[in-house]
């Protein structure tokens, strides 16, 4: 089970790739970036079905709330990743994980992340604020450097979102860095080409992208990481996939409410 978390967590994690596209880090005295945003709003809800095979082994879910919050005088998105596991397989592996990202809304980049795992016996409780203006974390490990405009786990899948995946090709990578601990990783993903899936919620038309594991990143999965994203401006998750010794184990999109805008790759 505890794949399960590493699942749809691992989204974003590698190393720059032969066709990179860079994450700009042009910084402008006090201002702050705006990055143009058609993919997700306030409200926007995306819920998964975690299974190995042909058993469902537990719940995921992407939630923004409804109304924003603000933080270090500016106007965010609160984000929070969800995932757990069935009530009836908590006796053999408990899982309750929660992720959030406090994410600024004009700039599309985290002011805060918290991190809550618990797993079977193991607890984890990590919390970072990140001073954008200053390029300091301050985090339950202590104060280190960061990047411009540096991610978390979670931004980084939605700023992500908001880049421009359609006219991509296949092996073009997007470079972004990650905060997590006491450093800056290198992230990376790269396009593998486009697919018809169908899941739960319905058939959808995806780019499919492929996280590149390193050594140092934030994660290191047993398997390949495959995720289809919609190919329109929403680029919602609809499946993410990992392969393992014994299999594979699939996160499948079951419902969604409060996108931005219509779902277009959705075909039925």
């Amino acid at each position: 089970m505890k794949v399960i978390s590493l699942l749809l967590c691992l989204l974003l994690v590698g190393p720059l790739g032969a066709h990179a596209v860079p994450m700009s880090m042009v910084w402008q005295g006090d201002a702050l970036r705006y990055v143009e945003n058609n993919a997700f709003g306030l409200g926007e809800n995306l819920e998964y079905e975690v299974g190995y095979q042909f058993v469902t082994a537990g719940k995921a879910a992407f939630r923004i709330a409804p109304e924003p919050i603000t933080y270090n005088g500016v106007q965010c998105y609160d984000i929070r990743f969800q995932v757990a596991s069935l009530e009836s397989l908590d006796w053999l592996y408990r899982v309750r994980d929660m992720y959030r990202t406090v994410l600024d809304i004009d700039g599309v980049f985290p002011w805060r992340f918290e991190q809550h795992i618990r797993e079977g016996n193991y607890s984890r409780d990590f919390e970072a604020d990140l001073d954008q203006r200053k390029q300091i974390a301050k985090t339950t490990d202590g104060e280190f450097p960061i990047t411009p405009y540096v991610h978390d786990i979670v931004s980084a899948f939605y700023y992500l979102r908001t880049m421009d995946l359609q006219s991509m090709k296949k092996g073009e990578t997007v470079q972004l860095q990650n905060f997590y601990g006491k450093k800056v990783n290198d992230l990376t993903v790269k396009i593998l080409g486009r697919q018809t899936v169908k899941v739960e919620a319905g058939t959808f038309k995806c780019v499919v992208v492929e996280p590149m594991v390193t050594a140092g990143g934030l994660f290191k999965s047993e398997g390949k990481i495959l995720i289809w994203l919609s190919d329109d401006e929403r680029k919602i998750p609809v499946k993410v996939s990992t392969k393992i010794l014994i299999g594979s184990i699939d996160a499948e999109l079951t419902s969604y409410r409060g996108l931005r805008g219509p779902l277009l790759a959705k075909v039925k």
